[in-house]
């Protein structure tokens, strides 16, 4: 029995099947997917009757092998029976199969088109297409992830340090969850982790205080990228309109941990939205760590999708309450102390009362009296304090009413503005009344005995009692919490 030798394939042939090959995949599957996918294939060799293309990422790799493997076989055994495998690998410098001879030639026409298919603009690494084997080991993809452009990246503060975040009782546990995926990324339970809460609480802080831990560690290296949810967004239209949204994934996905600011300026862009959940997932099932901040929690978010909001609500929701007094007067200290300024306790205590919408505005005003007393060489005093911040502290005159309180309370628990002054101890309208006290003391300067007086002249102790019973629910009941604390927020932004 005669054995049939298998057919030679000159180089210049297999050249031109390939080219052939590209063609038909880039009218059967459209310019669109074609330029995403398959434009960054480059053929490695022929091993016997298994040819080789190398794409320059794992995920790329996977991609294509999963969604085409199957047609690029039948289209290379249609144009050159002796092939009956296909292997799709990342590039890389070793263990390559068997380079086609650079002794041959490609043809001119042939040449110029590959190089028009695999442009620069979107391919990260150098391909040496002069060769005849668009020259993978030559080349040699020595790793496979791509790193993070430069300009992907948000600037990181450097003040928004771990060590200049004053801890309270309002923030300690999202602090605490903080530290725990600095030190720990993608722990179980903590990916993702989603900070919520009101403006100037300190989630950005958060947020780069993780960062810069992640990014000083010297003995593993950790990839990080931090931005702005309209960043994020802006960032993937530019990539749209330049034909590089393969570029804008790979960089994306190739960090170990993503960082997102400001989540809810995502609500209404469907199309961004839908990129940001199949990248959340891409790096979630590859084990990287995701932080995400927000105004509201995940279950809130009214205009993101509904399989979005269950994926970031599925790890690690920390909230950060709105400052108390006592945290107030711990970060005035603090900087106050940092920026080597005496400034006197009646001072601080008088900002901590005054100024009580959120630590950046208290912080501004601090700031404010500093620079005024190093530039006029005045110390700082409660006479220069109203001197200096006149236009913020007239903007904070301004106070919440109980009546005010009253009827948002009445409205949000569906009963009748008059039961917060009526005799009824139903816990259906007990509760709420007790809410609207422990408000009322919270957000108003009125004393107990007027507070109780608005309700149905109540005794004081009646209204110490409510306080005390809220305060005690919040900490046993995160719902409760989250409830009245939405409350207190929506009455400060009216």
């Amino acid at each position: 029995m005669t054995t049939t030798e298998p057919e030679i394939v000159e180089m210049p042939q297999l050249a031109v099947q390939w080219t052939r090959i590209r063609g038909r995949l880039q009218t059967e599957v459209g310019e669109v997917e074609y330029r995403t996918w398959l434009r960054q294939m480059n053929l490695v060799g022929l091993d016997g009757d298994e040819i080789t293309v190398a794409l320059p990422t794992r995920f790329l790799r996977d991609w294509v092998s999963t969604r085409y493997g199957d047609r690029l076989r039948a289209m290379w055994q249609s144009e050159n029976p002796s092939i009956r495998r296909v292997d799709i690998r990342v590039g890389s410098a070793t263990a390559q199969p068997a380079p086609l001879a650079e002794s041959v030639a490609v043809p001119r026409e042939i040449a110029k088109e590959t190089i028009r298919e695999t442009t620069h603009e979107t391919i990260r690494e150098p391909i040496a297409l002069a060769r005849p084997a668009m020259a993978a080991a030559a080349n040699g993809w020595q790793d496979e992830r791509v790193e993070p452009r430069s300009d992907l990246a948000a600037p990181l503060d450097p003040r928004f340090t771990f060590e200049g975040f004053v801890v309270g009782k309002p923030n300690e546990f999202a602090y605490a969850c903080a530290r725990r995926v600095a030190e720990r990324p993608a722990s179980p339970g903590f990916n993702p982790l989603f900070l919520y809460g009101g403006v100037g609480l300190g989630k950005t802080h958060l947020m780069h205080a993780i960062a810069w831990e992640l990014t000083d560690q010297t003995v593993i290296p950790v990839s990080v990228a931090y931005m702005s949810a309209e960043k994020f967004m802006y960032r993937f239209i530019a990539a749209i309109r330049s034909q590089s949204t393969m570029e804008f994934k790979e960089n994306l996905r190739s960090v170990d941990v993503l960082m997102i600011d400001d989540l809810q300026f995502l609500i209404g862009k469907d199309n961004t939205q839908e990129e940001f959940f199949h990248t959340f997932n891409y790096l979630v099932e590859q084990g990287k760590q995701i932080v995400v901040s927000a105004d509201k929690s995940p279950s809130d978010l009214n205009g993101l999708e509904h399989r979005l909001r269950t994926r970031l609500g599925c790890g690690m929701v920390a909230d950060l309450h709105s400052t108390t007094y006592e945290l107030r007067i711990s970060i005035l200290e603090a900087k106050a102390a940092r920026a080597g300024v005496d400034v006197p306790g009646k001072v601080l205590e008088f900002l901590a009362h005054k100024i009580t919408s959120n630590v950046r505005e208290l912080e501004g005003a601090l700031n404010r009296l500093v620079a005024h007393a190093n530039l006029f060489s005045r110390p700082v005093t409660l006479e220069t304090t109203h001197e200096v911040l006149h236009d913020i502290l007239k903007a904070h005159d301004r106070r919440v009413t109980i009546e005010e309180i009253q009827k948002k309370v009445a409205e949000h628990y569906s009963i009748r503005l008059t039961d917060m002054s009526s005799a009824r101890r139903a816990r259906a309208v007990a509760r709420p009344r007790q809410v609207a006290m422990y408000l009322a003391k919270q957000l108003t300067s009125r004393s107990l005995p007027e507070i109780g007086r608005k309700f149905g002249n109540r005794d004081h102790t009646t209204v110490m009692h409510a306080v005390s019973r809220v305060t005690e629910l919040m900490e046993r009941d995160g719902t409760f919490a989250e409830d009245v604390e939405l409350l207190r927020r929506l009455l400060e932004s009216q």
